[in-house]
């Protein structure tokens, strides 16, 4: 009889929960993804249907789980106008409400749960490095979503679960998210700096995802954790990197002005690109975690010759 206590995925299908499902289930873990898709089993995982803003006995699912991963959020590349921002805003508060509504309703709660957040809480910074010990917290529209997320989770009190914040760095996997695009760009002859290049990027490979998720489970700690690679890059040595992987004919650079104005036919924002994150893991390393990757050039070179090709679209959450 298996005994192995399951792992729930709220929000499951993007690219984290999907690098996550397969983690656990490579090691025996059952795992339940709670989706806005249709109720299917799938390579082992059960993809449960759900509404955040009608959850309906969302804690028969987390009744003895080891751990739920509150992932939901809509895509943040997107015009910042009054209606994406209320997208933004609005499905990262509903879906942690719900999470932590249920988990006050159950007879035998996760032992924790990791609520995702992100590593743009901190200001612009190209002088230092942040952290949550002494970075500076930031201004704006993505750091107040920041701040109202994980405001909304640390409102609960969950004495039998302990919550932890993973402020995450852009995830670095051939599955999805910016690495297909920059290397899509690369390609076409756009694999220049972004203006001036100088600006930090913050980053975590797939591996050190799982890796420090597998630690802090083990390590039954709570509170906040910086989800970022020891090193982070700049821009232009990022882009450097993938044209030295390949050699495109043409490399041109995009200067603030050109950034502008295709993000505005894009319909995205340059603060994606534009914006310097200098974040660090400090408690990471401080417990002792090893980073399987810690520097960006190894890092390229293993995801993109060793890593498997993006073959399914992410699904938006």
């Amino acid at each position: 009889m298996n005994t192995q206590k399951h792992i729930v995925l709220a929000g499951g299908t993007g690219l984290m929960g999907r690098i996550l499902a397969e983690h656990f289930t490579r090691k025996g873990i059952p795992v339940i993804v709670l989706t806005r898709g249709k109720s299917v089993e799938r390579n082992g995982v059960s993809y449960i249907q759900w509404d955040p803003e009608r959850p309906r006995d969302l804690e028969q699912h987390l009744n003895g789980a080891q751990a739920v991963f509150g992932l939901n959020g809509a895509i943040v590349d997107r015009r910042y106008d009054a209606k994406g921002k209320w997208t933004i805003l609005h499905s990262r508060l509903s879906s942690t409400l719900a999470l932590g509504d249920a988990l006050g309703r159950c007879s035998d709660p996760p032992e924790a749960w990791l609520q995702l957040s992100t590593a743009t809480i901190y200001r612009h910074a190209e002088d230092r490095p942040m952290d949550q010990y002494t970075g500076d917290i930031g201004e704006g529209f993505s750091v107040e979503v920041a701040r109202s997320w994980e405001a909304v989770a640390n409102a609960f009190t969950l004495p039998r679960t302990r919550l932890v914040l993973l402020r995450s760095a852009m995830v670095m996997s051939p599955l999805g998210g910016v690495l297909p695009r920059l290397v899509q760009l690369t390609k076409a002859g756009l694999g220049g700096k972004h203006a001036s290049g100088e600006q930090y990027v913050s980053w975590i490979h797939a591996d050190d995802l799982c890796g420090a998720v597998d630690h802090i489970l083990a390590s039954r700690t709570e509170g906040i954790y910086d989800l970022a690679a020891p090193e982070p890059t700049r821009d232009g040595y990022l882009m450097e990197q993938l044209r030295a992987r390949h050699r495109p004919w043409i490399a041109l650079p995009q200067p603030e002005w050109m950034l502008e104005f295709g993000a505005f036919f894009l319909r995205t924002e340059t603060e994606l690109i534009l914006k310097s994150r200098r974040v660090v893991p400090t408690r990471l390393l401080k417990e002792g975690y090893r980073f399987k990757h810690p520097g960006i050039t190894e890092a390229i070179l293993d995801l993109l010759v060793h890593g498997t090709p993006r073959t399914t679209p992410l699904t938006k959450e």
